[in-house]
């Protein structure tokens, strides 16, 4: 059921990687939380929130992942080759050929995830001129993720990998999610742009933020209050670890029940039952984790925001 409207948006969903974290032979969207599998809950979330389309990005099984949705209003875009997140939105360029609205980046291993967050988001983004807007979160140890680097504004200044970050930027504990707002004119100008100039060899679209400011425009940031919402699964221990979370959860977590989150720094989010994030996110300017923005470097801490194209 539509809760919101964004007629104007177009929701891309990230769901091409294999999971091989996972230690299954089935694709990772496809491993069932609560009843649904992790992509049934994302596209749960985007009906609530009331997008245009949706675009699913698949390649690992991809017949597979079809098969499971058969009654979806949704497009699929093939990655047939999983060589990053940056990636896998060229690849859906065709289907967004003259588009001029707002693209909105989601991961389809986040089934916590909450249409009134995504909704905050959109109007925070519309709000705030931006070509370009993350989603962040707090955690009790950001240890292994991309860290968040606010100017002296309140905007993101940087997206700076763990592991190329100094010791302040390591006490920062504002990560990445890895779902952003983009005006999509301004990204597709500079998707161009990318390189595989980085460990994994893979296009990440972290570093088109860091593109569009050198192009002159302005890139925002807001902070979701709970970070339980955007627990990305990579493992088995995370898959257990968000059914926890949606068990313990009374009543349990709709698709639209998001809090507005935050768009300053400070503030950590509300003490919930369950347990950090998994799967990092994503560094800044090359040397991202593999695959999605989830996944840090040397294997992820427990718990963090995730992404599903091109990842372990």
């Amino acid at each position: 059921m539509t809760r919101y409207h964004h007629a104007q948006t177009v929701a891309l969903v990230l769901a091409a990687g294999q999971g091989t974290r996972m230690n299954s032979d089935l694709a990772k969207v496809l491993h069932p939380m609560a009843g649904l599998p992790l992509l049934g809950h994302v596209l749960g979330c985007l009906e609530v929130l009331g997008v245009g389309r949706v675009l699913v990005v698949i390649g690992h099984q991809r017949e597979r992942v079809r098969a499971a949705f058969p009654d979806a209003e949704v497009e699929w875009v093939v990655q047939a080759e999983q060589r990053g997140t940056g990636h896998a939105v060229l690849m859906a360029g065709p289907a967004l050929e003259d588009f001029e609205g707002t693209l909105l980046v989601v991961c389809g291993d986040t089934p916590l995830l909450r249409a009134g967050t995504l909704h905050h988001l959109l109007e925070h983004h519309a709000a705030s001129g931006a070509a370009v807007t993350v989603l962040s979160t707090r955690l009790p140890d950001p240890k292994g993720y991309g860290r968040i680097v606010r100017d002296l504004e309140g905007g993101i200044a940087a997206i700076v990998e763990d592991r190329e970050a100094t010791p302040q930027q390591k006490a920062l504990d504002e990560i990445n999610s890895g779902i952003y707002a983009f005006q999509y004119p301004a990204l597709e100008a500079v998707l161009a742009g990318l390189t595989t100039n980085n460990a994994q060899g893979e296009y990440y679209l972290t570093d088109t933020v860091t593109l569009l400011q050198r192009a002159g425009h302005k890139a925002a940031v807001l902070c979701a209050e709970d970070h339980r919402e955007l627990l990305g699964i990579n493992t088995p221990e995370q898959l257990a670890e968000a059914e926890r979370i949606h068990a313990a959860l009374d009543p349990p977590l709709p698709p639209d029940a998001g809090g507005a989150p935050s768009g300053a720094p400070g503030g950590a989010p509300g003490g919930a039952p369950g347990g950090a994030p998994g799967g990092a996110s994503g560094g800044a300017s090359g040397g991202a984790p593999s695959g999605a923005p989830s996944g840090a470097p040397g294997g992820a801490p427990s718990g963090a925001p995730g992404g599903a194209t091109g990842g372990a």
